[in-house]
């Protein structure tokens, strides 16, 4: 049974070992240098209680992380208060398995629950997989960025998918920290 729960400092190893053949072997992060568990630690941290991250547990392994997805800022300028950016890695044994789909779906629940009212996807180009999963929670593209990055002798797209959480109100209420909020699954 898969379970969604609060990403926890002691889970930075984890999400460390998750995240590190992405950097290492593929284009889908534009990072070089596959970060240690306390940089994950730090990159959790400096979340500062405002924005989820989270992470997919299999209860039948002793909780063993299978997969970890979070939010994080959009832009700096306070106009973008109420758009959050997400991500999602899972593991290789937890691909294609539903585990990102319960996982991403929990996040947006409670990225809503905040009160954030648009949520952007970020993708590498091809990255089939990656945008069913996007699509399949209701994300819809957005928009292309043309040869924006360069890693492996070779230029990649960025695509943007977005989807809407909340109505956009005038004016918009507050978002909620994530942790007066906690993670929620409707």
């Amino acid at each position: 049974m898969i379970a969604i729960r609060a990403a926890e400092p002691g889970d930075a190893a984890a999400i460390a070992a998750i995240y590190a053949p992405f950097v290492m072997s593929g284009t889908v992060s534009f990072e070089t240098d596959a970060p240690d568990a306390r940089a994950m630690r730090s990159r959790m941290a400096a979340s500062d209680g405002q924005y989820p991250w989270l992470v997919a547990t299999n209860g039948a392994d002793e909780g063993g992380v299978l997969g970890y997805a979070y939010g994080g800022r959009f832009r700096d300028r306070p106009a973008y208060a109420w758009t959050v950016e997400t991500s999602i890695y899972l593991a290789g044994d937890a691909q294609r398995r539903g585990v990102g789909r319960l996982l991403y779906e929990a996040l947006l629940d409670t990225l809503r629950a905040q009160g954030f009212t648009q949520a952007i996807g970020v993708i590498t180009l091809p990255n089939d997989a990656s945008i069913t999963l996007h699509e399949q929670v209701g994300f819809r593209r957005a928009g292309v960025y043309r040869e924006i990055g360069f890693k492996f002798g070779r230029w990649i797209d960025v695509g943007f998918w977005q989807r809407e959480l909340n109505d956009s109100a005038v004016p918009p209420p507050a978002v909620r920290p994530f942790s007066a909020v906690g993670v929620v699954r409707d």
